[in-house]
């Protein structure tokens, strides 16, 4: 199956197209410039794939939780290309796609994700994988680093910039160690994708949807005085 996989729910911009045993990607760290720089990179790696959008059987993008706008991005630009193509969509999510870049390149295969999430909090959940499939032992969740926990049972693996923003989070009881450059890469979200369209899970444009964990997505003016950001 011929997949198209974006992720722009940090500030990093990435896009991959694959059929599962060949992978193109293209990653940049694009930050404000994703939604400019989203249908370019789409277009560049499906050519380097050899592929048009009409060679695609399924889009996949990164659904959060993450930024709000660039969550919102990826939807939007999964839905208007699925919608145009007739294409089922499956949504990642983000820490989900997180937890398998880590196994893909490191062999992880008990994932503490915990991303920043602005606004002194992160974005946190746990995953173990057993054969080729992954359990949740952590649902997603936005907490202050203050709060967070590991599930109790054995050590963690910790992935994401979480433990770089909060260097405290890395003597968390049960963490083994943490890499705080790992980041969700498209091509994870791709693989992951891979198995619920296998599964027959894929949705139409219209209703494949963004995760979100946070429902506050406003600043109010003293927030954004501060510099407070989303």
């Amino acid at each position: 199956m011929r997949i198209l996989a974006f992720d722009t729910s940090t500030e990093w911009l990435s896009v991959a197209a694959g059929d599962g045993a060949t992978w193109h990607e293209h990653a940049e760290r694009a930050g404000s410039a994703n939604s400019e720089r989203l249908l370019p990179v789409v277009a560049q790696t499906l050519a380097a794939a050899g592929w048009t959008l009409a060679d695609v059987d399924g889009i996949a993008f990164g659904a959060g939780p993450g930024a709000f706008t660039g969550v919102r991005i990826a939807c939007s630009v999964a839905q208007g290309l699925a919608f145009g193509a007739g294409l089922p969509v499956v949504a990642v999510p983000t820490l989900a796609a997180l937890a398998q870049a880590a196994w893909r390149e490191n062999g992880r295969a008990r994932v503490f994700a915990c991303l920043d999430a602005r606004m002194h909090e992160v974005y946190v959940a746990a995953y173990e994988r057993s054969g080729d499939a992954w359990t949740t032992s952590l649902e997603p969740a936005v907490l202050k680093p203050a709060d967070v926990q590991l599930p109790d049972c054995g050590a963690w693996h910790g992935a994401g910039d979480g433990f770089g923003i909060y260097p405290q989070l890395v003597s968390l009881d049960g963490l083994a160690d943490a890499d705080a450059a790992a980041m969700p890469t498209a091509r994870a979200v791709g693989e992951l994708a891979r198995i619920e369209f296998a599964a027959g899970r894929g949705v139409d444009a219209a209703s494949a949807l963004p995760l979100y964990v946070r429902h506050r997505v406003a600043l109010t003016a003293a927030e954004r005085a501060s510099g407070a950001r989303l």
